[in-house]
């Protein structure tokens, strides 16, 4: 069989797609779970440098195939510790990722878009528009390049760093359905990251019917992105709500753990001074969630130039915690972090070319 003429990504294929690959070459299945290791669990991309592999087709390797993960072209640290890289990808495009470390766990966001076309208007990314879906490889890569940084738990250990992975970072998920749900396999799969369903958790502003989809293919966590109680509002903060409102969002995700006993979904609420913060709003939290096993993060809101709302008071973020504390709803009030390198939740932008026209072109704060 003849080599084909631009040698193939590895990093973004999955086990079935790996040996799909290697059958096409006249290779056998189990070279794929080895490639496997080599790639996601020892960070190698140097066919040569694998070892276990015979000669013949390390050299095979090197001329139809190739693991290529995006450029890191900035990499900034916070004072809490909070690292956010800008990673360059092949058409000049750039994503940002960040991995926010804690006691007992770290956790990496990571993008699924360049830019995003929700038009969220509390959100940075949103503001500045959309140019492309990310491949598996782009999605992938930005778990490979982190977990390389940031090596292992101390001289000798086997233990990643990496503890959790969130789809937080830009853009949403479920409009990159294929490539997303391609790379979470390879995050779960034990021959790579072998990170259980629960520790990945997927956030999404409401695409209903993509919902669905993920609770039949890849059943991971949860997050749904809420940040109002009525439709007027909604409308308004996430305009997917007008395609999906919330009769039709809070069905779905009670159908996505139904049926899962231990699962719920986490509920993200961004507080916005005198917009959503009253004491009201959070009653009517209350019973819009009656129906859905959940949890809430508060999330205080995290301003950005030209952003136009303002971060709800800490009386008012309280006040409003109380309410769902005493109506038996597990809620936190999430901590924010990295905001002095512009890499809290609603700051990531990026560098990109914005294909919506909303914005023109983008530039980050690097």
């Amino acid at each position: 069989m003849g080599f084909v003429n631009a040698p193939v990504n590895l990093l973004g294929l999955n086990r079935p797609q790996l040996e799909a690959f290697f059958a096409e070459h006249g290779e056998k299945a189990f070279r794929a779970s080895q490639v496997l290791k080599w790639i996601h669990q020892q960070g190698e991309s140097d066919f040569q440098k694998m070892t276990n592999l015979s000669k013949g087709l390390r050299d095979k390797l090197s001329v139809v195939a190739t693991v290529r993960p995006p450029e890191v072209i900035a990499d900034r640290l916070s004072e809490d510790g909070t690292r956010k890289w800008l990673l360059q990808l092949e058409d000049g495009n750039s994503v940002e990722t960040v991995f926010i470390p804690e006691k007992g766990r770290g956790t990496l966001c990571i993008s699924s878009q360049v830019g995003c076309s929700l038009n969220c208007t509390f959100c940075n990314t949103a503001q500045h528009g959309y140019s492309r879906n990310l491949s598996s490889a782009e999605i992938v890569g930005q778990v490979w390049i982190a977990d390389r940084l940031l090596g292992r738990e101390g001289p000798g250990s086997h233990q990643r760093v990496i503890t959790n992975i969130v789809l937080m970072g830009m853009g949403e998920p479920l409009l990159n359905f294929d490539s997303v749900v391609s790379a979470m396999e390879l995050m779960m799969e034990d021959f790579a990251y072998g990170l259980s369903r629960r520790r990945i958790t997927l956030s999404t502003s409401g695409v209903v019917p993509m919902m669905d989809r993920l609770k039949e293919l890849c059943h991971v966590s949860l997050a749904l992105s809420l940040h109002a109680t009525n439709n007027e509002l909604r409308d308004q903060l996430v305009p997917i709500n007008r395609k999906y409102p919330l009769e039709e969002l809070m069905e779905a995700c009670r159908r996505y753990v139904d049926g899962s006993p231990r699962s719920r979904v986490t509920i993200e609420y961004i507080l916005l001074d005198g917009v959503n913060d009253r004491a009201e709003d959070a009653s009517a939290l209350v019973v819009l969630l009656r129906r859905v096993p959940s949890k809430v993060n508060l999330i205080p809101y995290n301003p950005y130039p030209g952003g136009g709302y303002r971060r709800s008071s800490a009386e008012a973020i309280e006040r409003f915690r109380s309410v769902l504390i005493r109506a038996g709803i597990t809620t936190v009030t999430r901590k924010t972090r990295g905001e002095d390198i512009e890499a809290a939740c609603g700051q990531l932008a990026g560098q990109f070319k914005d294909r919506t026209r909303r914005s023109g072109s983008v530039d980050g704060s690097y």
